[in-house]
């Protein structure tokens, strides 16, 4: 085993755009929740976004339209589970990992005639002088416009939630949605806005996946990566700023896994490969005194 072959400075790098796809993922599903909601199809609207932003990258030769593409995609996804939960009445956990299966099916289908093909990715931000500078230069701006519109969507959710209106009426009315009904506002409405944008999320995390972490479209890519941004999620308490140190965390056992995969550690790979899902588990056996939304995963009956 040769640990000096792992770089510090590429492993840090490595692990922000691992952590890219987690974090826009769980920052959508940490919206819904604050608005009383539990989707738990988080993994199949990633990977519809993954085929939806692949096939619109490549047929238009731009990874920015793919992008927008997997958020259309994936907040298209996302609306039937709010149709069949908000109106329809159906349960949220049953909905939501009937949601994922469908999902799964629908990308591979819709991949068919996308195996092996390669497709666009976005540019690096490449600003002269400072891309040079010693350590930070690489860590911090060496990275694709995608990383940087993660790390400014934690700071616009986190504001959106604290600092607004619409934040102060979401997260009213995933604390009591019948208290939120009685003072005029509409609860059906703000949570179909809430499931339609972490649909959106979700698809953008998958398409990161698709178009810069492989870039190429493999069936089932996601690879569980929708159970960890929910798991995130849990982590976090229901905070964008911990979403952010969540999903670096778990982009860190990921890069590192990989890592001392080819550092030859001593270890067979199945154990290194399963490590970040075994921390999952650590994390939300740990993490279990964050107090979630009132209203979370509760049926709103409308009266009057």
């Amino acid at each position: 085993m040769d640990l000096s072959a792992i770089n510090p400075v590429l492993l840090v790098a490595s692990l922000i755009v691992a952590a890219t796809p987690l974090l826009f993922a769980a920052l959508g599903e940490l919206v819904v929740e604050r608005a009383g909601v539990l989707n738990l199809g988080v993994e199949g609207m990633m990977i519809t976004g993954a085929i939806c932003g692949f096939i619109v990258g490549v047929e238009s030769g731009s990874a920015y339209l793919g992008f927008l593409g997997a958020a259309v995609g994936g907040a298209l996804l996302s609306l039937i589970f709010g149709v069949l939960t908000q109106y329809l009445l159906s349960n949220q956990v049953a909905t939501g990992l009937a949601l994922t299966l469908f999902g799964l099916g629908l990308s591979a289908l819709l991949g068919q005639g996308y195996q092996g093909v390669k497709g666009p990715t976005p540019a690096r931000l490449d600003i002269p002088v400072l891309r040079d500078l010693p350590v930070v230069g690489r860590i911090v701006f060496g990275h694709d416009l995608m990383v940087y519109a993660g790390l400014a969507l934690v700071v616009a959710v986190w504001w959106v939630l604290t600092r607004s209106r619409a934040g102060l009426i979401l997260r009213a009315v995933g604390e009591n949605h019948d208290a939120a009904h009685a003072l005029g506002y509409k609860v059906v409405r703000v949570r179909l806005a809430a499931i339609a944008f972490g649909g959106a999320c979700a698809g953008i995390g998958g398409a990161y996946l698709s178009l810069v972490r492989v870039p190429q479209w493999t069936e089932g890519m996601t690879g569980g990566a929708g159970w960890i941004a929910l798991a995130i999620v849990v982590f976090a308490a229901w905070k964008p700023w911990r979403a952010l140190l969540g999903a670096w965390l778990f982009g860190g056992v990921t890069v590192l896994q990989l890592n001392l995969q080819a550092a030859g550690i001593a270890l067979p790979v199945e154990y290194l490969s399963m490590s970040p899902y075994l921390v999952t588990i650590l994390v939300l056996v740990l993490m279990s005194s964050g107090r979630a939304p009132g209203s979370l995963g509760r049926i709103f009956h409308k009266t009057g």
